[in-house]
């Protein structure tokens, strides 16, 4: 009876640990979580914001900090990093049809109406790469009705159309042009004083008179003699 009892509990116990084990396999095989780890392996930090198509195996993430975008598939298996700037533009495609567009350097085509989708609900990111031009998650199929995480027509419609929105302000940001710096101050070279030129000096006489200074009577001082003469003249 004891052994019968001690069987059970071993049981029990490997049950437990299969039961554990089995979750948190499912748990890190998760399609989702895959999907973030490896968009967080590619952008060197932890997407945001994020935007995974369940069922679909796809993704995409942004580091808005290092300006990089990254695209996932195949449940994570596969990846591509591109930078901010080469994202040329968004396409929101409802059936068959393209019902909104975003593009670089283009006026925006908002989504004139909210009818339920028949076919799929598509977002199409437009990149600047001759070897990986685009990249397409479907965000809702017919067959998606019904399933356990899967989004329903209209709400995967609403997601699409904010995220048409979030790019719209994410290209119009890229693109609108910086500030132009103000130029450079230069310190003008301070000029070299210059030295007052001297004041001119008053011209001298056109002519100068040089006397003796040792004979004091001139001979137009000679007044005796000039009386003697008029004596003479007059006798």
């Amino acid at each position: 009876m004891d052994e019968v009892a001690r069987l059970l509990t071993l049981l029990a116990l490997a049950g437990g640990a299969l039961t554990l084990v089995g979750g948190a396999f499912v748990f890190y095989l998760d399609e989702t979580r895959r999907i973030r780890r490896t968009l967080a392996e590619a952008l060197s930090g932890e997407p945001n914001p994020l935007l995974v198509a369940r069922g679909r195996g796809r993704g995409i993430g942004f580091n808005m900090t290092t300006g990089e975008v990254a695209v996932a598939w195949d449940r994570g298996a596969w990846r591509l990093s591109y930078r901010v700037d080469e994202l040329f533009g968004v396409e929101l495609i409802l059936d068959r049809q393209v019902a909104a567009r975003a593009f670089r350097g283009e006026p925006r085509r908002p989504l004139d109406q909210l009818a339920a989708p028949e076919e799929r609900v598509r977002l199409r990111f437009v990149f600047d790469d001759p070897a990986h031009p685009d990249f397409e998650m479907d965000l809702w199929r017919p067959e998606d009705e019904g399933r356990h995480g899967r989004p329903d027509a209209e709400t995967a419609l609403h997601e699409a159309n904010r995220w048409m929105a979030r790019m719209e302000a994410l290209l119009r940001r890229a693109v609108s042009p910086r500030p132009a710096a103000p130029p450079p101050v230069v310190a003008a070279p301070i000029a070299a004083q210059a030295t007052p030129a001297p004041a001119p000096s008053p011209p001298g006489p056109l002519f100068e008179t040089f006397a003796d200074e040792d004979d004091d009577d001139l001979p137009w001082d000679d007044e005796d003699g000039d009386e003697a003469e008029r004596d003479n003249l007059t006798a």
